[in-house]
């Protein structure tokens, strides 16, 4: 009995120091487990915050980028281009002030998704960079008519400067040059820039979404990417007359006032 007891004894400290162990190595493995599901979502939450607020391209976007975003746009996407796109079109001097405070509260909402995916909260961000930008947009109407069509003219005036074949290290002063012109012209002359800026604006929410409807045809998709790439002129040419065609339709619809002078 007593060998039996000092045997006990003896085995005892050993079968605690190894359930110890198990138990420690249990812990570390759980461990190991939850950190490697918490990468696996922060990964996650990574790559849909980066497809809600998607970064800056690091190149200008060529025509074959525009072609490979119409692919993998969404069908919502592309329907909600398509509508917006003929609102802009048709009613943009008649609906100027809400469609100048949407294209602001958008900017305002992507540059603070942006800032704000920096402080780890990219939601907080774009409610607060939308709203700001709202506010403010609507009480200086006139300078957020200059700063859109300033940042159109930007766009149009370095794709010129690309399509025209010169240096493309110097597309910034193509982009610089239509900055200030359609800035200053805003001022000069208002409504004819409203009506202008909205209606290309249109028109590019138009073909764009028209294209990210027609790839989802697999019949289409193809003799569409074809034509457009053996023939470059085709896509600014659709842009091109939808374009002028809204201009003139919002001249015709909606004329300007007559001064109370002359009723």
């Amino acid at each position: 009995m007593i060998s039996i007891l000092l045997a006990a004894a003896t085995t005892a400290p050993s079968a605690v120091s190894q359930g110890s162990s198990l138990a420690a190595n249990k812990v570390v493995e759980v461990s190991n487990q939850a950190a490697q599901t918490a990468q696996q979502a922060a990964q996650q939450a990574n790559d849909a915050m980066s497809v809600i607020w998607p970064h800056l391209p690091n190149h200008w976007p060529v025509q074959g980028d525009l072609l490979t975003w119409s692919q993998n746009m969404g069908a919502l996407t592309a329907a909600v281009l398509l509508l917006a796109g003929v609102v802009y079109l048709l009613f943009g001097v008649y609906t100027y002030r809400a469609l100048v405070t949407l294209n602001a509260t958008t900017l305002g909402a992507y540059i603070g998704g942006l800032l704000g995916e920096k402080a780890g909260n990219s939601v907080a961000g774009a409610m607060v960079g939308g709203f700001a930008a709202a506010a403010m947009t609507w009480p200086m109407m006139k300078y957020a008519v200059a700063i859109m069509g300033g940042l159109f003219g930007l766009l149009l005036g370095a794709s010129v400067w690309r399509a025209s074949g010169l240096e493309a290290n110097y597309a910034w002063s193509g982009g610089l040059t239509g900055l200030v012109f359609f800035g200053l012209i805003s001022f000069l002359l208002f409504r004819g820039s409203v009506m202008m800026y909205t209606s290309l604006q249109g028109s590019v929410m138009l073909v764009f979404g028209l294209l990210g409807l027609i790839y989802k045809y697999q019949e289409l998709g193809p003799r569409v990417s074809e034509n457009l790439t053996q023939r470059q002129f085709l896509l600014p040419l659709c842009i091109f007359i939808p374009a002028t065609l809204g201009l003139i339709w919002q001249q015709t619809q909606y004329p300007a006032p007559m001064p109370p002078g002359k009723k």
